[in-house]
């Protein structure tokens, strides 16, 4: 996983909301990441931060924990895949995801993606719809011929639905779903912070 090293607090905070949403299948996580946590009570202007030794170590390690057993698996086609999807005003975050046999959730595979500027002129719900036509074709090799959740903190496909004839953007994103067999679940926002953290990177 390449997300960039923090230079603010708030990419400290995002960084650590990824991290923590898988902190049960990291051992002494709450150690390892003291570092990042502490250099958010250091009072220094608004968003500087103090980036120590200590803070790189512990950035180096969780980032090598997110994409190693028992966190990452590699994926298994006689599960279903889920598409955890976000969008901010900076670009799209997206994870896909399966669970195992106790219904523990694991990542297969971290993707991101900075909006250009005419996509930052989108209004939020086009945003999220935007988020969900990226991953979908990015997991194309994925999700073909599968039955697959999307997990998202909005319900952008209602609102394409029913504004899908009003340009050619829209049209052809509705036209993109099409091919795909799936259901959407809205995942309140504070439940969606992986996804919500890589939309908030600086990942390309």
């Amino acid at each position: 996983m390449d997300f960039p090293t923090p230079k603010t607090k708030t990419q400290i905070r995002a960084f650590l909301g990824l991290a923590g949403y898988y902190a049960h299948y990291v051992k002494n996580f709450s150690l390892i990441a003291a570092p990042l946590t502490q250099s958010l009570k250091v009072k220094i202007k608004k968003e500087g931060v103090n980036w120590t030794q200590d803070c790189n170590r512990a950035f180096t390690e969780l980032k090598n924990r997110l994409t190693e057993i028992p966190v990452l698996h590699a994926p298994d086609y006689n599960r279903e895949f889920i598409v955890q999807t976000d969008a901010s005003d900076v670009g799209i975050g997206v994870v896909l995801s399966q669970r195992n046999d106790k219904g523990e959730e694991h990542p297969v595979l971290f993707l991101s993606k900075k909006f250009t500027d005419a996509q930052r002129k989108y209004g939020t719900t086009e945003k999220e719809c935007a988020a969900i036509i990226y991953a979908i074709k990015e997991l194309r090799y994925y999700l073909d011929d599968q039955q697959f959740t999307i997990e998202t903190d909005h319900n952008p496909l209602v609102w394409l639905n029913s504004n899908a004839e009003t340009n050619q953007r829209l049209i052809r994103w509705s036209l993109a779903l099409q091919p795909f067999r799936y259901k959407v679940v809205h995942k309140a926002g504070k439940k969606h912070l992986n996804a919500d953290a890589l939309s908030r990177s600086d990942i390309v």
